[in-house]
């Protein structure tokens, strides 16, 4: 993102992300003719305690009206009634905005649910109804005789709830613009694509231009697994894609005690850097605690050093800046150990967590303290298996950070004069050279003197 580009404002942004339906404990299913649950004010009152980590905005999950988890949509006009309605976001809007925190929502446009109307008056209507094109139908032969007979239908990944759309029709580019729009000019700052990667490249590259002619401050990434994150930026127009090889890196280099794995995928994010500015997190809402992760739970502060002191724009999914566990399972309802209900206020929040805290709050201000790491490349001065030493740098700013993964202490040679800026190491000069040192298990954050 260019300096002085109308997005600007991402440059400081430290995302801290929610997953509204478990947050707020609603039930796991949305029932007819239930009547609405004003449940967003929830968040409401946790805006200051996102304030006070640091955070400068909420990325907040899918809220739109559904029938089970929020990524099954079936109105994407309104509220799930289990959250609020319209009354209720604008509230949340204007209360987040009030605090200077930004928010970027989740949009689900690769597939719908099942009981999406359209999709229903399609399977109803048959081969010939105004809707059927929006989906990837396969009728079966007699289809005309026998008009009652559901046809076969593409779905996300093999969840026959989840139908997907076609994106190659007009009118789902349309409509997906449609709801882009709407919900940016009632107050949302930025929009992620869920599934991003499932949907064709040529139709974002359609939509998108609707979108920044309206509202060019609006932040647009999308969600990409793995492949190509430049090309898949480049040919869509998206301004990032979700960081998952540092995010995979990153535990699996701290678990092995294996930091050549990280280096290696600190160079793959330095060559993203030339082309955009990579979503980058410890965890989010479809993947296993950072503190389940980890094998070791003292390499927790190792993960989040490398996090915000790299290029891109990071976020924290709420409640790993308390150290809560939560392992995400491969069958139905294995996301809810990893999407809990949180309580009616931070202060009834466990003890044990906030130390946590207050690492979280130390390294994010330390990065807002340094805005121009949403730039900085890595580079490493000094690797081993157990420890390594690397520069933070972008023009002429330099942080240098030395992680040690091993049992006794590491003593290393510093590339310049330095002094600690955060962490356990110390900092000793011998005539021209200087050393840290660091403790088991130890890391530390240094600037030139």
């Amino acid at each position: 993102m260019r300096s002085g580009d109308e997005r600007s404002w991402v440059e400081r942004a430290i995302w801290w992300q929610i997953y509204p339906l478990g947050f707020v404990g609603a039930e796991h299913e949305a029932c007819a003719g239930a009547s609405v649950a004003h449940r967003l004010g929830h968040l409401n009152g946790w805006l200051e305690y996102a304030v006070n980590l640091g955070a400068s905005g909420i990325l907040l999950g899918p809220i739109f009206a559904s029938s089970t988890h929020g990524y099954d949509t079936i109105d994407y006009f309104r509220i799930d009634p289990r959250l609020g309605d319209d009354a209720d976001f604008d509230e949340f809007i204007a209360a987040a905005h009030r605090r200077g925190l930004r928010v970027v929502l989740d949009g689900v446009f690769n597939h719908v649910g099942r009981e999406y109307p359209a999709f229903q008056r399609a399977i109803a209507g048959g081969p010939g109804s105004p809707e059927a094109s929006w989906f990837r139908l396969t009728w079966p032969a007699e289809a005309s005789q026998k008009p009652d007979q559901e046809p076969d239908y593409a779905t996300f990944e093999g969840h026959r709830q989840l139908v997907a759309l076609n994106h190659d029709e007009p009118a789902v580019a349309d409509h997906v613009a449609r709801v882009m729009n709407h919900w940016l000019a009632r107050g949302a700052d930025g929009w992620r694509l869920d599934a991003a990667y499932a949907v064709p490249r040529s139709f974002w590259a359609r939509v998108l231009p609707a979108i920044r002619a309206r509202h060019p401050d609006a932040y647009i990434f999308g969600e990409v697994i793995h492949g190509d994150y430049a090309g898949f930026v480049r040919e869509t127009g998206v301004d990032g894609v979700t960081q998952y090889e540092l995010w995979k890196a990153i535990w699996s280099a701290l678990n092995d005690r294996n930091l050549f794995e990280l280096a290696w995928a600190l160079e793959r994010h330095n060559a993203m850097l030339e082309s955009f500015m990579p979503q980058t997190f410890l965890g989010n809402h479809d993947v296993t605690r950072i503190a389940s992760q980890l094998v070791d739970e003292r390499h927790l502060a190792h993960a989040l050093v490398i996090l915000l002191t790299c290029g891109g724009v990071p976020s924290i999914y709420a409640g790993d800046e308390q150290a809560f566990r939560g392992i995400k399972e491969h069958r139905t309802g294995g996301d809810d150990a990893i999407r809990p209900a949180f309580p009616a206020t931070p202060a009834d929040l466990a003890p044990f967590g906030w130390p946590t805290y207050r690492l979280h709050q130390e390294l994010i201000g330390l990065r807002r303290r340094h805005p121009w790491l949403y730039r900085a490349r890595s580079r490493v001065t000094e690797l081993h298996n157990t420890d390594l030493v690397l520069e933070a740098y972008h023009e002429n700013d330099r942080l240098w950070v030395a992680l040690n993964l091993a049992d006794a202490p590491i003593t290393r040679a510093s590339p310049a004069p330095v002094a600690k800026l955060a962490g356990g190491g110390a900092v000793c000069r011998k005539g021209a050279a200087t050393e840290i040192t660091l403790p088991p298990h130890g890391w530390g954050i240094f600037e030139a003197e």
